[in-house]
């Protein structure tokens, strides 16, 4: 069901506004957060990143800001400068295309402080910023924490990861009891729960589920990495693949910056989102990232969390990922809206446990392999194991029937090993025989 934005209680500047920004009708987390998000309500909102979450709470934000009055009202706290950079050029655009003179400032760690200062002695009614930054600035006074009468916080399970929610306690501790509290995660850690309960009164929980683990258009590859080189691996499937968007997630920032060198070195288009770089490259490359400039990417789980990366139609786990969600996150980066998509993941022996995992939670991985410039269908990945496993058990079977002598002549064992797989051959043939008449059955 099409739900419009005329059925919320918008002005007619956000209306259109909404028309502007090209938006026919709600998505399902805008649903149901607008109309409480304009009551004031204290909300908790989870839903993946990609259903439209940040307009669902910059809609009500914007439209209920008082531009006469010069001063703070609304404050937007997220845990990476992307992610606040990425939310801060969506203010901007709002602010473009609305007839009213409200403002909005970025506020992140590595930027000039002092001359941030400066511009923020005419009180912006909007901020849009990092924990550590924010909660500075309310500490030398730039930013008065009585004026403001809602906050977002974006993304807070990372928060919890990073180690940033006594900042972001610390900011809030400064607000008076009554402001509006938005909080959104993908998902509810339990270390996220006791902040919670001390900051939202009364909250409406809002759980938009998706199904990310295996939607119809969302395929799941397989490809034995067998110590080869995975730059070279990557290129191979983009031959045959020709991704229009490829987002490649790696562990760690060191392996980003490794891969994308390797990556270039084969010829390829690599944009890099990682922790490590610096603010203007960070602005370069989200700048470039939205004006769809690099067909691959290369990222980390923690820089990419949050970022909103358009047209993504494959995702390569060059490294798979420490734990089962971070692989969750990664793949719901594509087969979005309805659109196909593929996540092809490089393993080794190491990640066997983890694949074993997100089986069990209902993941259906196809094997391959690339040889020749070819997708080879190859035998899963745990058929050596089950082969083994089976190989020991009719062992024990054929020792267990081996005839054990009483008296111990020279070369008993190795008659005793003779017997025991002649033993073993007609357990196999028995087994072969069995099988054969269930399928003439």
């Amino acid at each position: 069901m099409k739900h419009y934005f005329q059925s919320y209680d918008l002005s007619h500047e956000m209306l259109g506004m909404i028309n502007q920004l090209g938006f026919n009708y709600s998505t399902d987390i805008q649903h149901r957060v607008i109309p409480k998000a304009l009551k004031g309500h204290n909300i908790i909102g989870q839903s993946q990143t990609g259903t439209g979450k940040t307009h669902a709470y910059l809609i009500p934000l914007c439209d209920q800001v008082d531009e006469d009055r010069q001063e703070t009202q609304k404050i937007i706290i997220t845990p990476t400068r992307e992610l606040a950079m990425q939310i801060y050029e969506e203010v901007k655009t709002m602010i473009s295309l609305s007839n009213e003179a409200w403002t909005s400032k970025l506020v992140i760690g590595g930027t000039d402080k002092q001359r941030l200062e400066q511009k923020m002695q005419k009180p912006p009614h909007i901020i849009v910023g990092t924990p550590g930054r924010i909660l500075d600035f309310m500490q030398s006074q730039t930013i008065n924490p009585s004026t403001i009468n809602s906050v977002v916080i974006d993304e807070a399970d990372l928060l919890i990861d990073l180690g940033l929610i006594e900042d972001v306690d610390e900011v809030l501790y400064r607000m008076h009891e009554d402001v509006q509290t938005m909080v959104f995660s993908a998902t509810i850690p339990k270390g996220l729960q006791p902040f919670l309960n001390k900051y939202l009164t009364n909250p409406s929980h809002i759980q938009i589920e998706e199904n990310v683990l295996s939607p119809e258009q969302l395929e799941h590859r397989l490809i034995p990495l067998r110590h080869r080189e995975v730059a070279s691996m990557i290129e191979a499937a983009s031959k045959l693949i020709h991704p229009y968007i490829a987002l490649i997630f790696v562990n760690k920032k060191e392996h980003a910056d490794e891969l994308a060198n390797q990556l270039m070195d084969h010829g390829l288009e690599v944009g890099i989102i990682h922790g490590g770089l610096k603010p203007r490259e960070r602005k370069r490359i989200l700048k470039d990232l939205k004006s769809l400039r690099y067909e691959y990417i290369v990222a980390t789980d923690l820089a990419a969390r949050g970022i909103d990366i358009p047209g993504v139609s494959h995702v390569f786990n060059a490294e798979m990922p420490y734990d089962e969600e971070s692989y969750i996150h990664r793949v719901g980066r594509t087969a979005r809206a309805g659109l196909e998509g593929t996540a092809v993941s490089f393993y080794q022996e190491d990640d066997l446990s983890l694949i074993q995992s997100l089986e069990s939670r209902g993941i259906q991985f196809e094997n391959y392999d690339i040889k020749n410039g070819e997708w080879v269908p190859v035998k899963k990945w745990n058929e050596r194991k089950k082969r083994e496993a089976q190989e020991n058990e009719l062992n024990q079977k054929a020792w267990k029937q081996v005839k054990k002598r009483k008296q111990v002549k020279p070369g008993y064992k190795k008659k005793m090993k003779q017997e025991q797989e002649k033993v073993k051959k007609e357990l196999k043939r028995d087994q072969y025989r069995k099988g054969k008449g269930k399928k003439g059955d």
